[in-house]
């Protein structure tokens, strides 16, 4: 196949995340949650995959004319942000003036961080939290705490988008990639097991995306806090 054609391909796998996120919206309008975060997910393993490809194939030279950055982040305003804020809002978690005020909290918040052009550090980290609300949203379907906890969450996690705090790219931060890249994959599993078992309490996967949630939301500010030595880790 000719390199434009496969440029033309990466594209195209690209946009097939806006059709996951009409059927993980669709199904969030049936208030069918699992299969929601199902399509959530699967969403979430194509945005890990088109990246790698999409710079393996130089879209951008191979296939010009369409807009990959631009593509991926409508793509990803749907399924990281607008679907989990509505699913957040009408699943129950956060009834009243608590669920109006986090969805709005959460798509203004994230749609000006999304067009920051300052988002992303020199090791291609994201600088702020990257408004992964899609990731944080599952655990709280999974974990259930009280409504005021969840709205803290929400309010100091949109607060930290717009910090200088790290939050590390599982797959381009290559500093601590050979862990990350493993955390990432058992978080997917967890939250696909999570899902198709109806977010069942005491199941192992709850205790799994805990962890993996953690590693993922602190490794950047640990590398900040110790930074690379020449050489080092």
């Amino acid at each position: 196949m000719q390199p434009r054609y496969k440029a033309l391909s990466v594209h195209l796998l690209t946009a097939t995340g806006a059709v996951l996120s009409m059927l993980a919206m669709l199904a969030a309008v049936e208030g069918l949650w699992s299969m929601m975060f199902l399509w959530l997910v699967l969403a979430l393993i194509v945005d890990g995959i088109d990246g790698p490809l999409a710079r393996r194939y130089d879209v951008s030279t191979n296939w010009p004319t369409y807009d990959g950055v631009l593509l991926d982040l409508i793509i990803d305003y749907l399924t990281y942000v607008f679907i989990p804020a509505y699913a957040l809002f009408k699943s129950g978690l956060l009834p009243g003036w608590t669920g109006w005020i986090a969805i709005i909290v959460i798509v203004y918040g994230s749609v000006i961080y999304f067009a920051d052009t300052r988002m992303k550090t020199k090791d291609k980290s994201f600088a702020g939290f990257p408004a992964c609300w899609n990731m944080v949203v599952l655990v709280l379907f999974a974990t259930e705490p009280p409504r005021i906890l969840i709205l803290a969450i929400v309010i100091l996690l949109t607060v930290a988008m717009f910090t200088n705090l790290k939050f590390i790219h599982p797959v381009r931060t290559e500093r601590w990639r050979n862990i990350s890249l493993p955390v990432s994959l058992f978080w997917v599993v967890c939250a696909g097991w999570a899902a198709m078992h109806n977010f069942a309490p005491g199941s192992w996967s709850h205790l799994g995306l805990g962890l993996a949630s953690t590693y993922l939301l602190l490794a950047g500010i640990a590398q900040q806090m110790f930074p690379q030595r020449p050489g080092g880790l």
